[in-house]
């Protein structure tokens, strides 16, 4: 809870009164009542909210009522629907001195409103079934001296490496979120595919929606359906028509975007085990699958990383509280930077290969 947060009791008639701090100033009621009044039950939560228990300033509110910083948010007493020892309630994860110093180590970018880490392939962004270990997990591990944790401010695949960025304030999460919705941040991104695209130089307009049923983790094209999704590219290397190094530039942000237009463009990303050879022959623009690990063909001599090769590689965006131009880069992680070299490719590259392409 912030240090700035004001709370006043009143035993006789058990009703809390908490004063909204600066941090939160924006947060919508019901996720801030979430933060704040943790053991009430989210149905209840919202049932205490339509029934007026849970007043701003004295007045009725709704659940989405955005809150602003100094208001008072009544709380009223809790009775919860089932006995405590009957309700799960998750335990605080204490971080080790280890995991403080991994998220710390993570740090490319921090000028106390956004902080910036390059995640690694492999870590997820957030928990969720079998996933106990993740970079929200480890954030009490970038506390501030004022006790501010940092919070998400968007996400990365688990198996995608690179910069991903985190707030120190929920006014700065909320335009930094408002900026990735209105397509206000560049971002650029490193893959290597094979075999090298027919163009050197173009785009993937292809909608996307989820796939359900059984491969309900996996997006697929779907032009009725689907929601658009637009990705330009460019060749910066190529060894011969086997391979690519190609910089992506996602114009929209659908979930596995470039995965799956690499895959439509018949040049899958190297060590997509989730795309890689997945859409029928007619749903590609060329080329084929084939296995991710062995067996591409003419490349069983080259030495490279058992991952995806795709690196969040740089993101470039107005401050949206100070004055300036913000460009965060990412350098390749060191299983990365072998497979870059293993095909001849360079791993230094510094301009934008976008910059004649109005935004």
């Amino acid at each position: 809870m912030s240090e700035n947060t004001d709370i006043t009791d009143k035993p006789k008639s058990g009703v809390t009164h908490i004063t909204v701090s600066d941090d939160d100033d924006g947060q919508r009621l019901d996720r801030w009542l979430k933060r704040y009044v943790p053991d009430i039950p989210y149905g209840l939560a919202q049932k205490l909210i339509r029934k007026g228990q849970f007043r701003v300033d004295g007045k009725r509110a709704r659940g989405e009522t955005k809150l602003v910083a100094g208001q008072s948010v009544r709380i009223p007493p809790i009775k919860p629907d089932k006995p405590a020892e009957h309700r799960f309630k998750p335990e605080k994860q204490i971080l080790s001195n280890a995991d403080i110093g991994f998220i710390k180590s993570l740090v490319i970018y921090d000028d106390g409103d956004i902080i910036a880490l390059n995640k690694p392939h492999g870590l997820a962004v957030q928990g969720g079934t079998n996933t106990t270990r993740h970079v929200d997990g480890m954030l009490d591990g970038l506390i501030n001296k004022d006790g501010v944790r940092p919070r998400l401010v968007h996400r990365l695949d688990k198996d995608t490496s690179g910069v991903l960025l985190l707030a120190r304030s929920s006014h700065v999460a909320r335009k930094l979120g408002q900026m990735f919705k209105g397509r206000d941040i560049k971002k650029l991104y490193w893959a290597i595919v094979t075999p090298r695209p027919e163009l050197f130089r173009g785009a993937v307009n292809a909608a996307l929606i989820k796939a359900g049923g059984a491969n309900k983790e996996r997006m697929v094209v779907d032009t009725k359906n689907g929601k658009r999704a637009l990705t330009e590219y460019i060749i910066l290397e190529h060894m011969g028509d086997q391979a690519a190094f190609v910089a992506f530039w996602p114009r929209t942000g659908r979930t596995h975007q470039i995965r799956v237009h690499a895959e439509v463009m018949g040049s899958p990303i190297l060590g997509d085990v989730k795309y890689r050879g997945a859409l029928a022959p007619e749903e590609r623009q060329h080329g084929s699958g084939s296995d991710v690990v062995t067996g591409l063909a003419g490349l069983d001599h080259v030495d490279y990383a058992r991952r995806l090769h795709l690196h969040a590689q740089r993101l470039m965006f107005n401050h949206p509280t100070q004055k300036g131009m913000v460009d965060i880069a990412a350098p390749l992680s060191p299983e990365l930077a072998k497979s870059w070299k293993a095909f001849g490719f360079s791993t230094s590259y510094k301009d934008d290969p976008f910059d004649d392409v109005d935004a």
